[in-house]
């Protein structure tokens, strides 16, 4: 069957960003699957396009078997909110026109955020009359109202609109955490499946040498905590800074932040004035070179806002770093919490607090020996747990059966 994708930050394997529809379209393919993807040439992590220009379609045939058409895409993602805005509208167009040039589709696979690119795959499924399956990554609006970056009462009316139409007329809606579950069948979601986000320990070497990034960072026996992912609003990554501050007398603890994001000329302004030498700032990395990142730590940060709402998250960074057998120290709350308890795969660290998330760095500082044995349980949970090889195969289940009974 042919499966067309319509996903405005879709990242290959070879890119920054969450490669999860990557690995997902590549097993597909490998079962004998035809999928096409409609993405945007401009990074949705650092704002930029790709290849310097933006065209209105470049066309990609990567070894991997997939298609990829890059659909114009306004450029200026980080610049504020309004322009933001003026990009996902821009995908949203340009991918429907596009998409409606693509012939002898199956099924449409719409995702969201940014949710307008729903529309898309929802419009272009009725006008091919094939399935609609819509995949639910991030309750928006639920978390721009919750974050602040929402507040005008009339856009907050249509968002929600919007969302819950997308719901109700899905054929299936997959989430990737279960605690999204509730909000999206409150919504008018018909049928909800669990696809949870996971990870491919293949791609990673617990016992890997990581001399060379240690050495890029001019790190040598140093305890490295390390954070990799979105330097955005959400990420509260101002507290790892605070945390950094509070270690200064720990000479033998340093921070590595490897990635990028609307937030990260911000935070390395404030960490010059705080003085903190202990804190190493890092491009994005493709996530073909992450093991290698990963293979250079010796324990992971997650974190995301004390906000009720990112209870109901499974960030897939913390699968990763499970994969990798790297300690999580966690500082979110909720179902991802569950996880990483359930794994025994690192130490939570209150969401809020510098001290709490300082003292499971020290924890873990000066006790290396449990510091590898949580990683290991990690990487054990995830290969039995979370192995994306398998939550592919669930995926290729489904599709294929939405096609047999063309819902």
């Amino acid at each position: 069957m042919h499966v067309l994708l319509i996903h405005q930050a879709f990242a290959a394997l070879d890119e920054a960003g969450g490669t999860r529809h990557h690995e997902l379209a590549v097993q597909m393919v490998q079962k004998g699957h035809q999928v096409t993807i409609i993405s945007s040439p401009v990074s949705y992590l650092t704002g930029k396009s790709r290849t310097g220009r933006v065209h209105w379609m470049e066309k990609e045939t990567p070894q991997t078997g997939l298609t990829i058409l890059r659909s114009y895409t306004y450029q200026a993602l980080h610049k504020s909110f309004i322009h933001r805005v003026f990009s996902f509208f821009s995908f949203m167009v340009s991918s429907f026109l596009i998409g409606l040039g693509v012939k002898k589709v199956d099924l449409v696979w719409g995702t969201t955020p940014p949710i307008f690119q729903g529309v898309t795959a929802w419009l272009l499924a009725r006008l091919k009359g094939v399935p609609f399956l819509f995949e639910v990554r991030d309750l928006w609006p639920a978390f721009a109202i919750a974050v602040g970056i929402l507040k005008n009462p009339t856009l907050i009316h249509l968002s929600v609109w919007l969302e819950k139409f997308l719901y109700r007329h899905a054929d299936r809606l997959v989430v990737n955490s279960p605690g999204f579950i509730q909000h999206v069948s409150e919504r008018g979601a018909r049928r909800v499946d669990l696809i949870p986000n996971g990870s491919d320990p293949e791609m990673f070497t617990p016992d890997g040498d990581g001399n060379v990034m240690r050495q890029q960072w001019g790190l040598t026996n140093e305890f490295v905590i390390l954070y990799a992912g979105a330097h955005g609003i959400s990420n509260d990554l101002d507290l790892i800074l605070d945390s950094a501050q509070q270690l200064l007398t720990q000479p033998f603890v340093r921070f590595v932040l490897v990635g990028d994001g609307k937030e990260k000329r911000h935070l390395q302004d404030k960490a010059l004035r705080l003085g903190l030498v202990n804190v190493i700032w890092a491009p994005p990395v493709p996530k073909n070179k992450m093991s290698e990142v990963l293979a250079a730590a010796d324990a992971c940060v997650a974190i995301l806002k004390p906000i009720e709402m990112y209870k109901t998250t499974y960030p897939n960074k913390v699968f990763d770093y499970m994969a990798a057998g790297r300690p999580v120290i966690l500082v979110i709350d909720g179902v991802i919490r569950q996880v990483v308890e359930t794994a025994d795969a690192g130490i939570f660290a209150q969401p809020g607090s510098s001290e709490a998330l300082s003292a499971a760095v020290l924890q873990l500082a000066q006790n290396p020996i449990q510091a590898r044995q949580l990683g290991a349980n990690g990487r054990a949970y995830v290969q039995h747990h979370f192995n994306r090889t398998r939550l592919a195969g669930e995926l290729i289940t489904l599709v294929e059966e939405m096609r047999r009974k063309d819902v």
